[in-house]
C-alpha cells in the first residue's frame, strides 16, 4: 500500500471552515466513551483534548469530523506526516501540513504554536484515537503495520539528527531532597512537603491520585507509620480501596500537615488563599505540577519537571536501591512490566559493575 494514497472517501482539502461548535460538540462525544468506561477524570481531560484536536484537524483536511464510524488507515498516516518533521537533504526539516491549516488550528487554539509536534505529542494522539476505537468496537487504524513502520521510521529519522524524544526529569533522592529543603515551616511550606513526601515515598502517586485523596483515607498506625487508601485509579478502575504505607519522614510530614490543616473530612490537600488561609477545596492536578515546577525553581535545579516526574524518580530511585521489582509494582500498581522496566534498569544500572568494568574489584 502507498502510504500517500488517501480515499476517494477521504479526500484532502483546506479550505474547509472550522466549525467550532460541531468540534466542541463531536470531541466532547468521543469523550463520553471514555467517561462511560470508567476512565480516571484526570485522563479523559488529556484524552478530550486529543479529541478536540482530531475533530479540528479532520475538519480542515478532510472536511470530515468524529463520527459513527472507524478511520482508515491512510487518515492516521497521513495524520503523522503532517505532523513529524521530516529532515530533508538540504538540512532543513518539513512536515506535510499546510500553513491555512496550520494557522486555523492555532486560531482555534487546538495548537499551541505553527510548526510539526513533538514525536511523544502524536504518538498520545494516536493512541487516544485508537482507544477511541476499541471503545466502539472498532478496528483501530493505529494497529496498521504501516503506520507503525512509518513512526519506527520518523522516530529513526529524528534520532539521527540529534532530536531525541523528551522525557521529564525524573525526581530521585538527591533532587527530592533539593525539593524538600525549599519547604518553610509555613503552612505553605508544611502542605508541600507532605504532598511531595506522600506522592513520592507512597509509590510514586500520579497527580489525579494525589488531588483525590480525602483525610477519610488515610490513617494512622503509630507515630511512625500511615497508611493511604486508593480508590479508583488509572490503571484499576474497579475503586477497590488498597491501602499504601507511609514512614519515617513522609508519615511524619502527614502528621505535621494534619496539625497545621485539621480537618474531619474533604479533600487531604487544599487549597491556599491570601494571608496562607487554607481553604476547603481540593489542589488540581495541574497545581500539584505547578507546586513541582515552583519548588524545582526556588532549588535552582536544571530540568524539565513536571507531576510524573515524582513518579519516574520512584522507580528510578528503587531500582539504585536494589529494591526488587515486584515490590516496587506492587507499591506503583504499574500493570505493564514493560512500562516500568525503563525506569527501573536506568536506576538498577547506575550501580551496577557493568558500568564499572575497567575499575579493578575491591
Amino acid at each position: 500500500m502507498n502510504v500517500l494514497n488517501i480515499t476517494d472517501q477521504f479526500p484532502l482539502v483546506d479550505e474547509t471552515p472550522l466549525d467550532l461548535l460541531v468540534l466542541a460538540e463531536n470531541s466532547q462525544h468521543a469523550a463520553a466513551a471514555f467517561i462511560a468506561a470508567g476512565t480516571a477524570a484526570n485522563t479523559v481531560r488529556s484524552y478530550r483534548s486529543a479529541l478536540a484536536y482530531w475533530s479540528a484537524w479532520l475538519q480542515l483536511r478532510y472536511g470530515q469530523v468524529l463520527g459513527d464510524a472507524p478511520l482508515p488507515v491512510t487518515v492516521a498516516v497521513q495524520f503523522v506526516l503532517d505532523h513529524l518533521a521530516r529532515p530533508l537533504a538540504n538540512g532543513d526539516w518539513a512536515h506535510l501540513l499546510p500553513p491555512p491549516i496550520d494557522a486555523a488550528l492555532v486560531t482555534a487554539r487546538v495548537k499551541t504554536r505553527l510548526g510539526p509536534l513533538a514525536f511523544n505529542t502524536v504518538s498520545h494522539r494516536l493512541a487516544v484515537l485508537g482507544k477511541w476505537h476499541r471503545l466502539n468496537e472498532w478496528d483501530s487504524p493505529t494497529e496498521a503495520t504501516a503506520l507503525k513502520t512509518l513512526l519506527r521510521d520518523a522516530r529513526k529519522a529524528q534520532s539521527r539528527q540529534g532530536l531525541s524524544v523528551r522525557k521529564k526529569s525524573a525526581i530521585v533522592l538527591e533532587p527530592l531532597q533539593a525539593l524538600l529543603a525549599t519547604c518553610d515551616d509555613g503552612v505553605r511550606g508544611i502542605r508541600d512537603r507532605a504532598l511531595l513526601l506522600l506522592a513520592w515515598s507512597g509509590g510514586g502517586r500520579r497527580r489525579s491520585e494525589v488531588v483525590g485523596l480525602q483525610v477519610g483515607d488515610v490513617r494512622q498506625l503509630d507515630a511512625d507509620t500511615w497508611l493511604y487508601a486508593l480508590g479508583a485509579t488509572k490503571t484499576d478502575t474497579g475503586g477497590v480501596r488498597r491501602e499504601k504505607p507511609l514512614r519515617g519522614p513522609a508519615a511524619q510530614a502527614l502528621t505535621a500537615w494534619l496539625d497545621a490543616a485539621p480537618a474531619e473530612s474533604g479533600p487531604l490537600f487544599r487549597r491556599l488563599y491570601k494571608g496562607n488561609k487554607v481553604g476547603a477545596t481540593a489542589l488540581s492536578s495541574d497545581q500539584v505540577a505547578r507546586i513541582i515546577q515552583r519548588r524545582a525553581q526556588l532549588a535552582g535545579l536544571d530540568g524539565d519537571w513536571a507531576a510524573h516526574s515524582l513518579r519516574s524518580g520512584f522507580v528510578t530511585e528503587a531500582g539504585r536501591q536494589g529494591v526488587p521489582l515486584g515490590d516496587v509494582m506492587a507499591m506503583t500498581e504499574h500493570r505493564s512490566v514493560t512500562t516500568v522496566m525503563g525506569y527501573f534498569q536506568a536506576g538498577t544500572l547506575l550501580h551496577s559493575r557493568v558500568t564499572d568494568l575497567l575499575s579493578p574489584k575491591t
